[in-house]
């Protein structure tokens, strides 16, 4: 199963990339299109109605990188306007595995495709680190 935003698009989120995200040479950090990838998945969990911090209160859950497979394609650059994706490509009983993809925003042109990424997250207990099942309001949500 794929969740596509209502307009049967991937979740996406626009990211300005700052001097900080860069190496030297103005080239965005290895590690750092893991931290784009990250903020897209809370931004579209928020968008969902759902506040990370408040499903550890209330629920006593945390979602957690299990795995994370990430391929670089071109660079990113200081200042530049990136897109990120996201979209369920598999959902398990505690898991769900998410398709990732980063792209430049060429403005006028199409969009060119910097890194791709397939990151599982896990459902576990706040306090125990045991995988836990999903909530149903959240797997209806995200379905």
């Amino acid at each position: 199963m794929i969740n596509k935003a209502p307009d049967n698009k991937p979740y996406t989120l626009a990211i300005r990339v700052y001097y900080e995200d860069t190496d030297a040479g103005g080239v965005v950090y290895h590690s750092n299109y893991l931290n784009f990838f990250e903020r897209t998945r809370t931004e579209w969990l928020r968008g969902l109605g759902y506040e990370q911090d408040e499903l550890r209160q209330q629920e006593n859950i945390i979602f957690v990188v299990r795995n994370a497979n990430i391929t670089y394609l071109k660079p990113a650059r200081f200042n530049d306007m990136v897109l990120a994706t996201a979209e369920i490509k598999k959902m398990g009983r505690s898991s769900i595995e998410i398709y990732q993809q980063l792209f430049r925003d060429n403005q006028d042109e199409s969009p060119e495709l910097l890194s791709t990424a397939n990151i599982i997250i896990v459902c576990v207990d706040a306090i125990k680190f045991k995988p836990i099942r999903i909530p149903d309001a959240i797997r209806m949500a995200m379905e």
